[in-house]
């Protein structure tokens, strides 16, 4: 299964943009769990980017849709707002909107810094000064519990002056098998050394939908590639005879737009008086100079292919607002296209699949699964926001965190846990 999976993975995907290429793993030297977490149990946390929440069904992934109807599965999860990648990822592992933990768009302008964060600069991203909240990995850490990253965002800074104990800079190189054994070896190692809690993430679908739409094949294909991935995954692990809790999650969903007549920069915006970071699914603006934000806004008002929003008007479920943006990196205007326009201010065609649009929207949907021995089974609960997963993940593994510093509430899903505490009894799923 997993040389099919290889040649599947050097098919699908070629990397079209250069990322950082180096392949080795990091390995934090001089750490090990302490004795009181020996026997706690373990968590794979799965992203697959893009993958709708109806895309199991449409593109009928098999392994998702059986080991789902025996653990636990919402109808979607609402992700928050951006609907982008990296404000999204960082949301799950901090439990904080992005206007608390600070990574408030994929680009975005940092006025105290003076700096803009790109998340194609390997640079700024691998900066810890970048990220607010406390990760999962950074909780665990603190704890003397160790982690484990193969990709995830925010997982190559020295968050608190804390990474991860194993991790691998961000690349598209390293094959599936590769990857997957990287994770059994993990879990391999004495018990002083290995890891409870790991993340692992999947660019595949979000690649796929972005380039041909979500309703294409090269889609569902990616889609049975992950679903087939993450069945070789846990079929791999089964060998451990360990109590592994697997949670499957995706950041966003993926929606159709116009990409032949799209939308140029408005001619209302003076680039002289605003600073404007690349964006097609929304757009900040920061004012050099405050006293043209009143007639910009003004000016923007009369379009009608778009809405634009000062700090005070934004929706309420975007918790977007000024009294929000605890890092004051939100623009002082927010730009938004009316489905099915994006903007598109270069001179290259964009993309036919976009996210990033209002997080209610019924195309920005997320997926959620978890199956395990901490897990309920044969449960099926409603939508929630994303937010929650993080009390959840530190609920099973026992790691302590202050309630009021994070958005999520345990309360929201505690329900889906079982009632009595976890065994180091392993699960299997046929």
């Amino acid at each position: 299964m997993l040389k099919k999976l290889n040649s599947l993975f050097i098919g699908l995907f070629i990397l079209s943009t250069v990322c950082a290429q180096d392949t080795t793993q990091k390995v934090v030297a001089g750490r090990k769990n302490d004795q009181s977490q020996l026997h706690k149990p373990y968590v794979i946390l799965i992203s697959a980017d893009g993958f709708r929440s109806d895309f199991t069904e449409l593109y009928n992934a098999e392994f998702l849709k059986s080991v789902s109807n025996m653990g636990v599965r919402a109808k979607f999860m609402t992700p928050s707002f951006p609907s982008l990648t990296f404000p999204n990822h960082y949301t799950l592992v901090t439990g904080m909107y992005p206007s608390h933990h600070g990574l408030v768009d994929n680009t975005y302008f940092d006025k105290a810094f003076g700096q803009e964060y790109r998340m194609g600069n390997t640079k700024i991203v691998g900066d810890g000064k970048w990220y607010g909240g406390t990760p999962l990995w950074v909780l665990a850490e603190q704890q003397k519990m160790l982690s484990a990253s193969f990709y995830w965002v925010g997982s190559e800074a020295a968050i608190q002056n804390t990474r991860p104990t194993y991790y691998y800079v961000y690349n598209e190189k390293i094959n599936i098998a590769n990857r997957i054994n990287a994770v059994k070896d993990w879990l391999s190692l004495p018990e002083e050394q290995r890891p409870h809690m790991i993340t692992f993430y999947m660019p595949e679908v979000d690649h796929e939908a972005h380039t041909y739409g979500p309703n294409d094949p090269h889609v569902a294909a990616a889609v049975k590639f992950v679903d087939s991935s993450i069945n070789a995954l846990q079929a791999t692990l089964a060998t451990l005879n360990l109590p592994i809790n697997y949670i499957f999650v995706s950041d966003h969903g993926m929606t159709k737009v116009d990409n032949v007549n799209t939308l140029s920069m408005p001619k209302a915006i003076d680039t002289a008086a605003f600073r404007v970071p690349w964006g097609d699914a929304l757009i900040h603006l920061y004012a050099k100079d405050s006293s043209k934000v009143e007639s910009t806004y003004t000016a923007l008002k009369k379009d009608t292919s778009i809405s634009v929003y000062t700090l005070n008007e934004t929706p309420y479920h975007w918790h977007y607002s000024k009294a929000d943006d605890k890092y004051n990196r939100i623009g002082d205007l927010i730009v938004v296209p009316h489905l099915p326009k994006v903007f598109n201010f270069s001179s290259r065609k964009t993309t036919l699949g976009k996210h990033g649009f209002d997080n209610h929207h019924p195309d920005m949907r997320a997926s959620f699964m978890a199956w395990g021995p901490a897990f309920k089974k044969g449960l099926n609960i409603e939508a929630f926001e994303n937010v929650n997963v993080y009390p959840i993940v530190a609920k099973i593994l026992g790691l302590e965190y202050d309630e009021n510093s994070i958005d999520g509430k345990l309360s929201n899903l505690q329900s889906i846990l079982q009632p009595i505490p976890t065994t180091m009894k392993a699960v299997e799923y046929h």
